[in-house]
């Protein structure tokens, strides 16, 4: 990235103060800020690799971050934690790859181009994107802030999942068992994709007996992704930093000799948090949240993830955002829009969530769809996007199985890394104020209903219920 930003602007002084930081890394400037994490681009003074320098202000987001990168290590599309610093008394600072560019500056710069983005282009940033997914909910992560700008690109073409900062990792105890010797690789990213190579990646054994095979992974994998931890936690930590993760925001911490010691898998060390036995349903930036969390659910695991990945994947396809909500109230409207009515009928189990019956909408005669949604795609992409945008969160599609979709091998195929169209950088007329970027930086949760039109509210047993008109 070239030039600076706001953060380079307004100088956090206890970076700059720590020895034990500067005496390792030049730092350059300033290239993202937000309520709770500044990041620098910086330099290692041993070999001169550039690096992104996160200070992260909170911290759980610290703790979260670290613990997930730290799980994650090795996976070749979720962003590197080269070390990390943290001690009494002070922010943690997480050393990171760093990225020229992320998935909100290919769309932007999609919209700018005749043709907008390739098939092939769009085959293989799906791919690359599945692929860190899968990666993160086989070990049970749920990322919780999956957005086009927190998924990093590099000047070769590969793509890194970043921001961990809202993530969590479910019970050790609930987790799916993921033996790395014998789960089966995903197409690579780097090569073209055929019906032998996603068949190889569906059929692959090994001589060796293994405890799990594909199909009881998928069948545990269903069961699994709706479990939760508690996080009480998460309703003093509603994180809300707009793109301060843009081009840095991926953090890895050094890893301890006993990779097993102390870290995330660990139940009593967040022993408090389990008492309230929920998740908050305050996490993801509003364009990419599940309609569970719109309506205050917080009984919910990775699915959520799912529903972000559809989004991003339409957006990728129609180079605008699927539903651009102005508030939570407005996303919800938008969301009802295009699917149709969201109750008993559509997704049983629905009239629980805690602020269903508190808001209701009149009746959806004939919803928008999301083929009117993605005009001129084709059925494929289509129907990509219908297994992850769906109400049922049972019913969407895990990222394993989508690795597996036909649509991967149909022509064109995917783009080989070293014919990607990557943007050179992240330009400084991006941004925006308080160095948020790529118009992402209003869709933190609100509830403001004045911006609507006609309302009834009317009182209920349970307080009150408002239906917009």
């Amino acid at each position: 990235m070239e030039g600076g930003s706001s953060a380079g602007g307004r100088r956090s002084w206890s970076i700059y103060g720590r020895v034990e930081i500067t005496a390792r890394y030049e730092i350059l400037e300033g290239i993202g800020s937000g309520a709770y994490s500044d990041v620098y681009r910086a330099r290692r003074l041993s070999d001169g690799l550039t690096v992104a320098l996160k200070e992260v202000h909170d911290y759980q987001s610290s703790l979260r971050e670290i613990e997930a990168l730290q799980a994650l290590r090795g996976s070749s599309n979720v962003v590197n934690l080269i070390e990390h610093f943290w001690q009494d008394g002070e922010d943690a600072v997480l050393v990171l790859e760093f990225f020229q560019t992320d998935l909100a500056t290919v769309i932007k710069e999609g919209k700018r181009r005749d043709g907008g983005i390739g098939v092939g282009d769009v085959k293989q940033w799906m791919l690359q994107i599945l692929c860190g997914v899968d990666a993160c909910h086989r070990r049970g992560i749920a990322h919780r802030d999956l957005k086009p700008s927190n998924l990093l690109i590099g000047a070769d073409g590969v793509l890194k999942l970043a921001d961990f900062g809202q993530s969590r990792i479910l019970n050790a105890f609930e987790q799916v068992p993921t033996n790395e010797e014998w789960m089966p690789d995903p197409p690579t990213t780097d090569q073209e994709v055929n019906q032998s190579s996603v068949e190889g990646y569906e059929n692959q054994t090994s001589q060796e007996l293994r405890p799990l095979n594909e199909e009881d992974y998928l069948q545990q994998l269903d069961g699994f992704k709706k479990r939760h931890v508690t996080d009480d936690t998460d309703k003093e930590s509603n994180l809300q930093d707009g793109d301060v993760s843009c081009l840095a925001t991926c953090s890895t911490g050094e890893m301890e000799e006993d990779p097993d010691k102390g870290s995330y898998f660990s139940v009593d060390d967040e022993s408090a948090e389990h008492e309230s036995g929920a998740f908050t349903s305050y996490v993801g930036t509003r364009w990419f949240r599940a309609p569970e969390l719109l309506f205050g659910s917080t009984n919910y695991g990775l699915e959520i993830d799912l529903w972000a990945l559809g989004c991003i994947f339409a957006e990728l396809l129609s180079l605008k955002p699927l539903f651009p909500g102005t508030s939570d109230i407005d996303q919800l409207a938008k969301v009802i829009s295009v699917l149709g009515d969201l109750n008993e009928e559509s997704y049983p189990g629905c009239s629980k969530w805690p602020d269903y019956n508190k808001i209701s909408f009149n009746k959806v005669e004939i919803p928008i769809s999301l083929e009117a949604c993605l005009p001129n795609r084709s059925p494929s992409e289509v129907n990509l996007v219908k297994r992850l945008v769906c109400y049922d969160p049972a019913s969407r599609a895990t990222a394993m199985e989508l690795l597996l979709d036909t649509y991967f091998t149909e022509e064109p195929l995917p783009t080989p890394l070293s014919e990607l169209n990557v943007p050179s950088s992240k330009k400084a007329h991006d941004e925006g104020p308080s160095g948020e970027f790529n118009g992402y930086a209003n869709m933190e949760s609100d509830s403001d209903l004045e911006e609507f039109g006609h309302m009834d509210v009317s009182n209920t047993e349970k307080g009150f219920s408002i239906r917009f008109s």
